[in-house]
């Protein structure tokens, strides 16, 4: 072979080289599967009359899944036991629903699946397909719209429960406690709700947030709202229908009272509190005292007691300004005794608008000042009075405060004493005050407020109230002494004029008093003054 031949044979090696390199690499399927599943059939047909199967088969063009299928599918009217539906934790090219109860007569059945069906591989969901069918001759075509919001939060829960209750001969209001409406369907993750393929006639509307998915309202878990007006249909089908969900407060009940330590008992109960009372019913020695007040955090009563005697059990009676009357007994026995534990929710900040406020885990009964000192960052003795609240058992340290300064309060023993015998060791308590300049300012102005007095709160994010003011007449309110943040403006239509807002009540008919949102953050800054107008709508 020659060496022009040689250099031929060198070249085409390195080409066939170059060309198997360039085939080498990742190999790709196409293009991102976006499209939902497409469905094909049903048997028996969707839209089908006439129904008497005790089974549904229903086809689409690949391999679907079914997302959430418990929050997602809504079965209208509701069916007890509910139908067996799958796939579950698999994947198939049909959905199969097996009734296992006896479907009423001449009823227009809707089964909506919200967006569970997915396909497979990329999980593209199929909105909201519906698979309706009547038992009857005809379907029921007529269908009502609207938008379910919170009573006092911004935003509304997701997965709301709306309900149709048919008024007839044997309606009530009570109904809704243990019986299933007659047409269902859900928000998801909406506000907006759609109810389809109703029959004519009169209806009350109600929405749940029903976390046992049950259909049925418990009061102690559930939220609940109502539109005030009954529906009828098909008059109604054009209007848009507001339902505003609150949580009812319970009525009062006094619950099984637990001694929590030698000296003490707990009182939980349920609803408001509302001047509840409790008396001991059992013997006592004559020179027995009680020192009452509630819990900050929990539903209960504090019951402090001295002296302590001898007795098995003790029986109380429970009372409150609405006639309400209980008998009550828990066991009794010795048991150690408390300690006194002083504690402050102020931490280590005191804004120059606050008094330095403490309290104790046992009834605070006397405090003496004079072993009691306070000085600033120069180790000035800082005048100062202490103001004790038996009824709340905390007490407020007075005294007038400097910006950009730290105190040290320091106790000495036996400067606080509690109900039942305790005293304190010394204790030191540091804390400081910003600067005015750290804080920032609303200038609030409202417009448009149809009756007074309103409750206006700015509130965080997470819409815990930060600073209140009750407003009767048109004026500038001041929230000053604010850290920097991101806040919330509420107003309260305060009818009953209480100074809190008030929530509904399902079975008396009654509303939750207005919330209206300003409808953006306010982003408040160091040293910085914000004039706003809240347009009320």
């Amino acid at each position: 072979m020659n060496k022009r031949s040689n250099v031929l044979l060198f070249s085409l090696a390195i080409l066939m080289l170059v060309i198997g390199c360039a085939k080498k690499g990742a190999i790709t399927g196409g293009e991102k599967d976006e499209q939902p599943p497409v469905f094909i059939k049903a048997l028996p047909a969707n839209f089908s009359t006439g129904f008497n199967k005790n089974e549904i088969r229903i086809y689409f063009d690949e391999y679907i899944k079914l997302k959430d299928p418990q929050k997602q599918i809504i079965v209208s009217p509701p069916m007890d036991p509910k139908p067996t539906i799958t796939p579950l934790g698999g994947a198939s090219k049909y959905i199969k629903i097996k009734f296992l109860d006896t479907l009423l007569e001449n009823t227009t059945y809707s089964i909506n699946f919200g967006e569970s069906v997915v396909d497979n591989n990329e999980s593209n969901a199929l909105p909201f397909f519906r698979y309706v069918f009547s038992t009857g001759d005809f379907l029921d075509s007529l269908s009502i719209k609207g938008n379910v919001s919170d009573a006092i939060k911004r935003e509304v829960d997701p997965n709301i429960t709306v309900a149709l209750y048919e008024i007839d001969e044997n309606y009530t209001d009570s109904l809704v406690f243990n019986t299933v409406p007659r047409y269902i369907t859900s928000t998801l993750d909406s506000t907006v709700f759609n109810l389809y393929n109703l029959k004519a006639g009169k209806f009350k509307l109600i929405a749940l947030k029903d976390p046992a998915n049950n259909y049925t309202y418990e009061p102690k878990q559930d939220k609940i709202g109502f539109y005030e007006e009954i529906i009828t249909l098909p008059a109604d089908t054009s209007k848009i229908l507001n339902i505003n969900l609150f949580k009812e407060i319970l009525d009062f009940k006094a619950l099984k009272p637990k001694q929590a330590s030698k000296n003490a008992i707990i009182f939980p109960f349920e609803g408001e509190i509302d001047s509840m009372k409790v008396k001991l019913l059992s013997e006592a020695p004559d020179n027995f005292e009680t020192r009452i007040f509630p819990d900050k955090k929990t539903d209960s009563l504090h019951y402090w007691f001295r002296p302590f005697f001898e007795a098995d059990s003790l029986i109380f009676e429970a009372t409150n300004s609405n006639q309400y009357r209980d008998t009550l007994i828990t066991r009794f026995k010795d048991q150690y005794k408390d300690s006194l534990q002083l504690s402050s929710e102020i931490g280590s900040s005191l804004p120059l608008n606050k008094n330095f406020t403490f309290s104790a885990n046992t009834p605070l009964d006397s405090i003496n000042e004079k072993l009691i000192s306070l000085t600033d960052k120069d180790t000035v003795d800082v005048p100062f009075s202490i103001a004790l609240d038996k009824t709340k058992n905390e007490a407020s340290l007075v005294f007038d405060k400097s910006e950009n300064d730290s105190y040290t309060l320091q106790l000495l023993p036996e400067a606080v004493s509690d109900f039942i015998g305790n005293v304190n060791d010394t204790i030191n308590l540091n804390f400081r005050t910003k600067k005015l300049a750290d804080y920032g300012t609303i200038f609030l102005t409202l417009q448009n407020v149809e009756t007074y007095p309103v409750l206006v709160q700015v509130t965080n994010e997470k819409e815990v109230v930060i600073s209140e003011k009750i407003s009767n007449q048109q004026e500038i309110l001041t929230f000053d002494y604010l850290d920097p943040g991101k806040y919330l403006i509420r107003v309260i239509s305060d009818t009953n004029t209480n100074g809190i807002w008030d929530s509904g009540n399902f079975l008396k008919g009654i509303q939750p008093e207005v919330v209206r949102y300003f409808p953006e953050v306010i982003d408040v800054r160091a040293n910085w003054e914000i004039k706003q107008t809240f347009i009320l709508e």
